[in-house]
């Protein structure tokens, strides 16, 4: 399969083009800085772009079977306010129409359920900004015709584990944290197998 990842240089992304070019994908990083990525593989493409010029992204995008986007605010950014996804995802969904491709995966954030008692009551006040950045980049793909699904994992953390559950419409037990590693595996598996069409999908170790 061809991928198209948005997002590349962050954990996610890199964890996404690791596995998948190990599993003989090719994969295309459209990144605003390619030197970040010292990486050489003949299936890896790293292209210059703002993800926010639909142009670009038009005539990048043509050609890949599934769109994979990672993009996101972490550290203490997440905290304050910001539109990334708000205004991003719109312009992915225009370009992903005029290329003529269909199949998009896109990471959100697991506080989109409802639930979890205080602790997530309480984390969900201090990321009210990022939480409704994403609710508003969820919008855009779920008001359009793409063969979209939305992941919502809970907390993200730099390991090797490649485990995970999944839950279509809810997040499964003890979501309290899982590895970049494995949520980019779930991609990539449901990608391979069709699965999740038009699905909110909650993520858990």
């Amino acid at each position: 399969m061809r991928f198209f990842v948005l997002g590349a240089n962050g954990n996610t992304g890199r964890e996404f083009t690791d596995l998948a070019l190990a599993q003989g994908h090719q994969v295309t990083a459209f990144v605003r800085s390619p030197e970040k990525i010292s990486r050489k593989d003949k299936g890896l493409t790293v292209l210059k772009g703002d993800p926010g010029n639909v142009e670009s992204l038009v005539e990048a995008m043509k050609g890949h079977d599934v769109v994979i986007s990672t993009l996101g605010t972490g550290g203490f950014a997440a905290f304050k306010p910001h539109d990334l996804l708000e205004r991003m995802t719109p312009c992915m969904v225009a370009a992903m129409e005029k290329a003529g491709i269909q199949r998009v995966f896109f990471v959100s954030v697991g506080l989109l359920f409802k639930g979890g008692g205080l602790p997530a009551a309480l984390f969900r006040f201090l990321l009210r900004n990022n939480n409704e950045d994403s609710r508003m980049g969820e919008k855009a793909l779920t008001d359009s015709s793409l063969d979209w699904t939305i992941v919502r994992p809970p907390g993200l953390a730099k390991n090797n584990d490649e485990s995970y559950h999944s839950l279509e419409g809810g997040i499964p037990p003890k979501a309290f944290r899982m590895s970049f590693r494995a949520l980019a595996k779930f991609m990539l598996d449901s990608a391979e197998k069709q699965l999740h069409s038009r699905k909110v999908v909650g993520l858990a170790s």
